[in-house]
């Protein structure tokens, strides 16, 4: 953003002033505001407040409950730095009309014991204990200003901003931001152009911008905020869209694309050798796809389903077609060991029809990487299945006509453009092994069409779920060689997490060594990331042909092997996985005729991790996909399952796509239908929002070019 720097007389306030020259802040607190992307007038406007005090969240001290999360508003009655048994802590003693809460931080004392004052309002916020007496350890504070003591009584809604030690250190308490606002306000009339169109705001019922900021800083009730936090929720939900809107529509008014106008031999020869019937959900995916390639607008499509629904045969058959009519296919996957995994499935069933797959990775070097790349750019290498290494420079394709990219979310749109590159207004086909939640699609892939396959194939078994904690293990033991004795084979996974790599790595050695000892009477082998593609290839191929029987595994095996004899996944430190990967790992077994199970070995139970407990729980509850990405949504958000900072989406400010889906919906019909009337945004009714959206929207809207 431009920023301007007006002399500290200035009074006139623009929103690129600098927010140094305001009353109270000066260079300290504005060198402490810029952490947090706070450096002009305007960006100060839209720091928001992450939380409000008022009667509704203030719970008094004698109706606490133990493990609450609670917000208490008194006074500092007593403090003092108290000898512990291993260290010293800060005691700070609130009181209320009704009691008495002790709050504890046992970390940063020499710093924290200078903080407060006795006597002084504050609000602390935190989980409630029973430690002689009520107490809070390390709770969230903020001090609170004259008339500010009693929310409850006198109805005021107080905001409360996001702090860090840093701004507390140069006092940019919630207190200090406050009075900050209150000055600003005022000056407010005029400052900030309003950017919505007047038909927009009409339609929806939203208020003007400057009234917005007014509301959310210095609420006077509260019907101001929540039309202040409609109107700024609704904006930042509708540039995202405005920005899906544009590119989609770059993509369909973009050249030409590929007509396949036949679907050719080579795709009915597939579908003959398929081992299965397809489900009337992924007929329905390939009509669709179907329909895409034989137009001549260039396919933008995702096919999402559920682990085992058969997306992969899907997205072959649409290779099959391309292959078939002349135009190479690249496969393209984010990690090396999902790579050759798809490789290998690929390669399985177009080997028969003497198809060549090619698959290229980073770590393929030398004469072999010469030889690919020779055979892609002279149409020699039909189908290729790689990462990242895809895109790299010096890899050319002699007619690229389809790109297959898997868990796209992962990559990112820049990604996505740069394998168009390759090609000539190449179809797209992105799949993603986690079901979606409706707000995500619409979020993540709101640009493309979609696909689902909702059905599982007929002989899929329901597999039963059950967690069990360590002691049981040896039951369990007895349970799984019954299930080998029965000629049956069993995955046995530890987890593996790059911050700890080496020593969970060891964790699995380890254990490999103990189940060799306990399973001596059948094959045990190991499958880890570090083995060589040569081992890793040998492994899988003797664990399908039943001469290994159970497969102690890191979590390469995560997505894509499908072993129908495996009945039992046993996964080690279930705790430690996110709810998604457990349910991908749960989904390499149940894929033959027999009964399946899925047995979650908690070894860190009451570890202060409640969302483990949640995880595991919802595991055992369900096995379908779709609920378990929502529950996974609610407990990760949105960044972590979707990596939105790779995906190229701003962090959400003000909005949650849990809790505010119905505006997402309205402020994606009022974007798509904008663009549909002005898709260039030349009209001088929108100017004021294509200057806004080309200024905060910098990035999206180059991506929103990319075809």
């Amino acid at each position: 953003m431009s920023s301007s720097t007006p002399s500290a007389n200035t009074k006139k306030l623009t929103p690129d002033s600098l927010v140094q020259y305001l009353k109270g802040v000066g260079p300290k607190r504005a060198e402490a505001l810029e952490s947090f992307d706070v450096e002009t007038v305007e960006d100060l406007l839209y720091f928001f407040p992450r939380r409000y005090l008022d009667r509704s969240t203030i719970v008094p001290i004698n109706k606490l409950k133990v493990d609450q999360e609670a917000t208490v508003v008194g006074k500092v009655m007593a403090k003092g730095v108290r000898k512990g048994r291993r260290r010293s802590y800060f005691e700070l003693v609130v009181e209320d009309k009704t009691g008495m809460l002790k709050c504890r931080w046992f970390r940063g004392v020499r710093w924290i014991k200078n903080v407060f004052k006795t006597g002084e309002p504050i609000a602390v916020s935190g989980k409630v204990a029973f430690f002689n007496g009520l107490s809070m350890n390390h709770p969230d504070y903020d001090k609170l200003g004259k008339g500010e003591e009693d929310p409850v009584n006198t109805g005021k809604i107080i905001p409360l901003y996001p702090g860090s030690e840093k701004l507390k250190r140069v006092g940019l308490d919630s207190r200090r931001f406050r009075k900050i606002y209150n000055r600003v306000l005022p000056k407010l009339d005029g400052v900030i152009p309003e950017y919505l169109p007047e038909n927009i705001r009409s339609e929806y019922r939203l208020a003007q911008i400057e009234q917005a900021l007014k509301g959310i800083h210095a609420p006077d009730g509260q019907a101001s905020l929540d039309k202040a936090k409609k109107r700024l929720k609704f904006e930042e939900l509708f540039f995202i869209q405005l920005m899906l809107a544009l590119r989609k529509y770059h993509y369909k008014k973009a050249p030409e694309g590929i007509s396949y106008d036949e679907i050719g031999p080579l795709c009915e020869s597939l579908y003959r050798i398929l081992p299965f019937e397809l489900t009337d959900a992924q007929k329905e995916a390939m009509r669709e796809i179907r329909a895409d390639m034989k137009s001549k607008n260039v396919m933008n499509r995702l096919l999402q389903g559920d682990v085992g629904s058969g997306k992969t045969v899907v997205a072959m058959l649409a290779a099959s077609i391309a292959v078939g009519n002349g135009y190479q296919v690249a496969f393209m996957a984010p990690t090396e060991i999902l790579a050759e995994q798809h490789y290998r499935t690929v390669q399985s069933y177009f080997r028969k029809l003497k198809v060549p797959v090619a698959l290229l990775t980073g770590s393929l070097k030398g004469k072999d990487r010469k030889s690919i790349l020779t055979g892609l750019k002279h149409g020699d290498i039909p189908i290729v299945v790689g990462t990242h290494a895809l895109i790299q420079e010096g890899v050319a394709f002699d007619a690229l006509g389809l790109a297959i990219i898997d868990e796209q979310h992962r990559f990112g749109v820049l990604q996505r453009g740069e394998l168009n590159k390759k090609g000539d207004n190449i179809d797209v086909l992105v799949m993603t092994a986690t079901p979606i939640p409706r707000t995500m699609s619409l979020t993540v892939y709101g640009d493309l069409d979609v696909s689902t396959i909702d059905e599982l194939p007929a002989d899929r078994q329901k597999i039963i779920t059950k967690k069990v904690p360590v002691n049981k293990l040896d039951s369990v033991y007895r349970f799984i060689k019954d299930e080998l004795d029965k000629d049956r084979q069993c995955y046995v996974v530890y987890p593996l997490i790059e911050e700890s790599e080496k020593t969970d790595l060891q964790a699995a050695t380890q254990g490999y060594e103990y189940l060799q000892q306990v399973f001596s009477d059948y094959e045990v082998a190991l499958l880890h990331g570090r083995m060589n593609a040569d081992e890793k290839e040998e492994i899988m191929r003797r664990f399908e042909a039943n001469e290994i029987q159970m497969l102690v595994s890191t979590t390469v095996i995560e997505v894509g092997i499908d072993v129908p004899n495996a009945t039992i996944m046993l996964i080690e430190n279930a705790e430690r996985f996110g709810l998604t990967q457990l349910h991908q790992l749960r989904g390499r077994v149940g894929r033959g005729a027999h009964k399946s199970y899925c047995i979650l070995v908690q070894r860190n139970k009451g570890s202060n991790n409640e969302t483990a407990e949640q995880r595991l729980s919802i595991m055992v509850e369900t096995t379908d996909g779709f609920r378990i990405a929502d529950e996974d949504l609610k407990i990760r958000g949105p960044g972590e399952m979707f990596g939105t900072k790779q995906s190229g989406f701003p962090d959400l400010k003000i909005a949650d796509f849990i809790n505010d889906k119905d505006l997402l919906y309205l402020a994606r019909n009022a974007a798509f239908d904008l663009v549909k009337k002005d898709p260039t945004l030349e009209s001088d009714d929108y100017s004021n929002l294509k200057s806004h959206f080309v200024t905060h929207y910098k990035e999206q809207w180059k991506l929103s070019h990319i075809s």
